[in-house]
């Protein structure tokens, strides 16, 4: 048995091409599900919810199919408050990106106002696929957004290079002061704010394929990005301020096409194709009910179903673990109030992350003369496919205490134990006895 599985988590829901899993952080001990269609569903987190309601339905807005639709969520830090919070699909005429602010309703606080819409930003789309979509606020205050490079294949217009289009591109934001005829301003210190040549200042980190989930560490301030690869190598990412992480010069530590690679950040983990076909970003535990996983990044791949924890320390070399091989299309991760781990899959289910490992108590060894404990032997640790772990050191076996049956008698291999002993007995007293007697 693994020590790590994924079990129902909401065993009575079912969702429609579920795609993300979001909590408020209100208190309310809500979580929001994101349809990809273009509807967010809420619902009590609690194990026996019988039910999840429609908290907006924006169907008629959202453009839907392959990597489009509805694909991101955040809610404001001051959300208890304001009662706002930002979403991210793909519209069409043109086919373009909207992140949009919306209210909650100030009557009910399990609906939305559909029509409070309000457009902060959007982006033109040349093709159908990556669309990026996540979106989530930082420590700072500020909204963060993933762009993918606008699509088809290996970047054909070079958008993930180019700092004068926002394709291809984590872009950081301030939705609570807009400026210069804008519903936002720039943060002052982006890497571009002001520049004077012509690079978008809305960018934070560019050179970036598909990142089609990223999500802070508090604790460590890291923004941990999952970048989906073209052919080659699925690629994880530390994203800091200003930098390149290079596509399309490069796809993982590969080199993909021509130009310079001085200066491109690596990743700090990628994979083959022999272990998946499209990473999806997770998060850093930080939860209470697996000691094993704290403050390692967990995260996953849509096409084989891994789910994988990376413990990584700058300096150190990362170590990956692989936690659990499901049968999964696994969509998007997520977190509660108490920061334990779900995961979205497209079978319409959300899956909760649980540690299989129970502790048993040590029993007091009892010393009995009739038997010897037989110990238990120490299993050779199975080494993760595409890495290896560090060892653990295996636990010294407990001697196990003699148990007896319900008469009082002890079990079938005890007698056993004792009808070797006594041969032995009488083996030795013979050969004393002989051995005496030659001496004579």
């Amino acid at each position: 048995m693994s020590e790590y599985s994924v079990d129902l988590a909401f065993p009575n829901l079912t969702f429609t091409q579920p795609v993300g899993i979001v909590v408020p952080g209100d208190g309310s001990n809500r979580l929001f599900a994101i349809e990809q269609a273009g509807v967010i569903r809420v619902f009590e987190n609690s194990q026996a919810v019988a039910a999840s309601s429609s908290f907006l339905d924006i169907r008629n807005r959202v453009l839907f199919g392959g990597e489009q639709g509805l694909l991101g969520l955040a809610f404001h830090p001051n959300y208890a408050e304001n009662g706002y919070f930002f979403v991210n699909y793909v519209a069409d005429n043109p086919r373009r990106t909207v992140i949009s602010r919306y209210s909650v309703s100030p009557d009910n606080l399990n609906e939305a106002l559909s029509e409070s819409e309000f457009v902060l930003l959007e982006v033109n789309q040349p093709f159908a696929n990556h669309n990026g979509g996540q979106t989530a606020f930082g420590a700072d205050g500020y909204l963060y957004v993933g762009l993918g490079d606008g699509g088809s294949g290996g970047d054909p217009f070079g958008n993930g290079q180019n700092r004068a289009t926002l394709l291809g591109k984590i872009l950081r934001i301030n939705v609570d002061s807009p400026s210069q005829g804008r519903n936002f301003s720039i943060p002052p210190d982006n890497p571009y704010t002001g520049n004077t040549l012509g690079y978008r200042e809305e960018i934070y980190a560019h050179g970036f394929r598909n990142p089609w989930r990223f999500s802070f560490d508090s604790p460590t301030g890291r923004l941990w990005a999952a970048d989906v690869g073209q052919s080659q190598r699925e690629e994880i990412d530390v994203v800091e301020k200003g930098k390149n992480y290079g596509w399309n010069i490069m796809e993982g530590s590969l080199t993909y096409s021509g130009g310079s690679q001085a200066g491109l950040e690596l990743p700090v983990w990628e994979y083959g194709r022999d272990e998946g076909i499209s990473v999806i970003g997770g998060y850093v535990y930080r939860g209470s009910t697996m000691a094993g996983l704290y403050s390692k990044y967990v995260y996953g791949d849509y096409g084989s179903g891994k789910v994988w924890a990376l413990q990584y320390s700058e300096g150190v070399m990362p170590v990956n673990t692989l936690l659990v091989d499901t049968d999964l299309n696994i969509s998007s991760f997520g977190v509660d109030e108490q920061n334990e781990l779900y995961l979205c899959a497209l079978d319409g289910k959300i899956y909760v992350l649980a540690d299989n490992t129970t502790p048993t108590p040590t029993p007091t060894p009892t010393i009995t003369p009739t038997s010897a404990p037989t110990p238990t032997p120490t299993p050779t640790p199975t080494a993760s496919p595409i890495s290896t772990p560090t060892p653990t050191q295996s636990p010294t076996p407990t001697p196990p205490e003699p148990t007896t049956t319900s008469a009082g008698f002890l079990p079938p291999e005890a007698l056993y134990n004792l009808a070797i002993i006594g041969v032995v007995t009488i083996i030795i007293a013979i050969a004393i006895v002989a051995f005496k007697r030659q001496k004579k």
